[in-house]
């Protein structure tokens, strides 16, 4: 079987990320949506709306985003407005967040390993294809996050976000972090891989390595970035992306990457990417294609 194509450049700018997206040589068709980490209010790591605004204009898309499970400044579409215009990204794009109106969509879920429906943004319906930007890093439930995380928790409504860290239930704030690790996870690629099935292959995946903490961009207060910069990474398979960004951490000679590890190894987040491979969302086996 032929490898997944994942494309690198060592280059982080705005002209690197256009021309890596040009790249893949898939054109994104209809209404576009941009998925995207708006930021928890304080958090200092999340990638500004300035730096993507040359991308974002390129794919002239929607910029989208889901209201979060947990008490902060994005719980409530309300506020989440209001941080999304205090972060900038009201500024330069149109915004929609995608759970402001219920009922949620439900996408059903074939063999999922934990869960057989997912609960998304019910505004997913305007939408024919997707670009997912997922600023790479850390992630203190997940190990780490990136195109996976994106497609899963990120495209989940409020209702669920709790399901998935729930496993299947709805539960309270303190039930989202009593369950079990790896089902955890594997929820999370079920999530994952019902949104890919529902786009049908019309979803492109840049995953930008730099910031890199090992806490999310929804700590308000994270720590600050372990190792230097990476680079940026694009393909059509969310696995291969994600994989190929573990790896590249791995191989990193940066003496703050084994910060980084310690953090993805202690929540098993390679998990989420075996699971993901075995529903059939991507490859983990893939080609690294130097652009620079």
């Amino acid at each position: 079987m032929e490898k997944a194509k994942v494309y690198f450049t060592k280059e982080i700018t705005p002209e690197s990320i256009v021309k890596i997206y040009e790249t893949l040589g898939k054109e994104l068709k209809g209404n576009i949506a941009i998925k995207l980490h708006s930021g928890e209010e304080g958090n200092q790591n999340y990638i500004k709306p300035e730096f993507l605004k040359t991308i974002i204009d390129k794919v002239n898309g929607k910029v989208v985003e889901c209201n979060t499970a947990y008490n902060g400044a994005r719980n409530t579409t309300e506020k989440h407005i209001e941080l999304m215009e205090k972060h900038g990204w009201s500024k330069y794009f149109d915004v929609d967040i995608m759970d402001s109106e219920g009922p949620d969509k439900v996408l059903e879920i074939r063999n999922g390993k934990r869960l057989s429906k997912n609960y998304v943004g019910k505004n997913i319906e305007n939408y024919d294809s997707m670009l997912i930007l997922s600023h790479f890093k850390g992630h203190d439930m997940g190990g780490y996050g990136g195109a996976l995380k994106q497609l899963s928790i990120g495209v989940a409504s409020s209702k669920g976000k709790n399901y998935i860290h729930c496993v299947g239930k709805f539960g309270d704030f303190d039930d989202m972090f009593k369950v079990d690790q790896n089902q955890f996870l594997e929820a999370m690629a079920d999530a994952a891989f019902s949104v890919v099935e529902y786009f049908k292959g019309n979803i492109i995946y840049i995953n930008i390595m730099c910031n890199l903490s090992v806490d999310c961009d929804c700590c308000a207060q994270a720590e600050d970035p372990c190792m230097a910069d990476i680079g940026v990474l694009a393909s059509l398979d969310p696995v291969a992306i994600d994989q190929a960004c573990i790896d590249l951490v791995y191989q990193s000679k940066d003496k703050g990457r084994d910060h980084l590890i310690e953090r993805i190894e202690s929540k098993n987040g390679i998990h989420t990417i075996e699971v993901a491979e075995e529903l059939g969302c991507g490859m983990r086996d893939y080609e690294l294609i130097n652009i620079d």
